[in-house]
């Protein structure tokens, strides 16, 4: 072994014990306030986000998808272990140089205070203290144990390290069962709230028995929306402490909290979301009812003087476009027929007809008037989806009935524009049929379900392609999301089981 191996190696324990103690303060983090904004990961999650450069975001929108999130993600809560390691470093060079009270204060207070900085919760700041604490009180406690080892080279030794790592992770488990991976995600699905009121019950009944009876299709409510956001983190808004501001190019400003909302008349509305991000045939669309308040109300209060208009959320996410585009829109609060969850703007969230779901703000704050063009969130990063969105039929489900005949279905949505076919061909392109429809769910701003049914031998190419309410016909033209929205036509190769 060469000499610098023998000076670099009696570190290694003590930087493994230190990154054992990071993650243990994450941990420690999370079993105290749970994936909410105080969470110790939340400040380097923006920042890793922030300083993405945009081609990297892009690729990860467009190639990744909800993937390229988790990533992120995982980026930052690396970073945060070191960082917090980095801290707790002090504590465990003391208990290796035999002083392990003051090691095991150091190796607690300091990932505390810097937790602390970071967040400001002093409930963060104590579960991450706790969490580094524990794993440095470890450290210190096996000294006895890892005594014959390497003590003589100043080494933690191996079972103390082993011991560091061990309660880092059960730690980590511990919080990952209490508060479950995925808090702050909450999907409505299909089942109809026993207390919701009589048209909310009505709507949604309608919805299941005009959902097609296709195998392992996505019903017309979707069972699973899709949840985009710009941090990984949603914001916890108290809807007692909430307010919505209309400002700007007004003639009267106003301020509205969720009592003044919900004491006005409320309108149920099926509407259906795209991300602008979604691949040709992804994922990234879904259908809800949405319960709320019409913003044409509010705005004819305010009596706005310009033509564009800016959307704040409480996540610091904000995008412009045509004041028109709104006045049709629902602010909602009840996601088939229960309060809006968090994971989807809770207290409130804009709904903005037939455009593509980047317009959509949730935990909606502020409805800012303005008389010139500005650029939204993403029009800076290159994005432009700020229109109406693109007519598309999906192709999501593909079935074997035996007997040599298939069924193909899918959904098709074409904004406001709604959906008056959608056609398909098992041969390539060169002939053409239409699709059975679902019926139409009340309102003009939602999808349709479509299967077809047929007999075919060996491998071949099915194509879809729907037309919307105008008669025209869905763009042939392929072209990836980046910068207004996937176009093309949907096509898959199907074979025999």
């Amino acid at each position: 072994m060469s000499p610098m191996s023998d000076r670099v190696r009696p570190w290694v324990p003590s930087v493994v014990a230190a990154l054992a103690a990071g993650l243990a303060a994450v941990g420690g983090s999370y079993l105290s306030v749970g994936r909410r904004p105080p969470f110790v990961v939340t400040p380097m999650d923006r920042v890793v986000l922030a300083v993405s450069p945009d081609a990297l975001v892009a690729f990860a929108i467009t190639e990744l998808g909800s993937l390229g999130h988790q990533l992120a993600f995982l980026t930052a809560i690396a970073l945060t272990c070191a960082l917090l390691g980095l801290a707790a470093l002090p504590g465990v060079l003391a208990c290796q140089g035999g002083r392990p009270a003051v090691g095991v204060v150091t190796g607690a207070v300091l990932p505390g205070a810097v937790a602390f900085g970071l967040t400001g919760s002093a409930v963060s700041s104590v579960g991450t203290a706790a969490g580094a604490g524990l794993v440095v009180l470890v450290t210190a406690g096996t000294a006895g144990l890892g005594a014959g080892e390497d003590a003589s080279r100043g080494s933690l030794g191996r079972r103390r390290v082993l011991g560091a790592v061990g309660s880092a992770i059960g730690l980590s488990a511990l919080g990952l069962f209490v508060r479950g991976s995925g808090e702050g995600s909450s999907q409505s699905g299909l089942d109809i709230p026993e207390d919701a009121r009589p048209e909310v019950r009505q709507l949604l009944t309608q919805a299941k028995t005009r959902s097609l009876a296709v195998d392992g299709l996505e019903p017309l409510v979707s069972t699973d929306f899709y949840e985009v956001d710009i941090n990984n983190v949603d914001p916890n808004v108290d809807r007692e402490e909430w307010t919505l501001s209309i400002t700007g190019a007004v003639e009267e400003e106003a301020e509205y909290d969720f009592a003044d909302i919900e004491a006005m008349d409320i309108e149920d509305r099926f509407v259906t979301l795209r991300c602008v991000g979604d691949q040709l045939n992804g994922r990234q669309m879904d259908t809800a009812l949405w319960s709320g308040v019409p913003v044409a109300a509010l705005l004819e209060a305010a009596n706005p003087n310009g033509d564009r208009v800016v959307l704040h959320g409480a996540d610091e996410y904000y995008n412009e476009f045509p004041l028109e585009a709104l006045r049709p829109g629902l602010l909602a609060y009840r996601m088939n027929g229960r309060p809006l969850p968090r994971a989807h703007g809770a207290p409130l969230r804009a709904l903005v007809p037939g455009h593509w779901g980047e317009i959509n703000v949730k935990w909606l704050t502020e409805i800012e008037v303005r008389d010139k063009d500005t650029r939204g969130y993403w029009e800076y990063r290159g994005w432009h989806g700020t229109g109406p969105v693109h007519t598309v039929a999906k192709l999501w489900q593909v079935n074997h009935l035996g007997s040599g005949r298939l069924e193909v279905a899918g959904h098709a949505y074409a904004g406001t524009r709604a959906i008056e076919a959608v056609e398909i061909s098992t041969d390539g392109g060169d002939t053409w049929v239409e699709a059975e429809l679902s019926d139409s769910l009340p309102g003009e701003d939602v999808w349709r379900q479509w299967r077809y049914e047929y007999g075919a031998a060996g491998t071949h190419e099915v194509i879809v392609r729907a037309r919307d309410g105008n008669g025209t016909l869905q763009s042939p033209d392929e072209d990836g999301p980046k910068p207004d929205g996937a176009t093309g036509w949907v096509s898959e190769t199907v074979g025999p089981m």
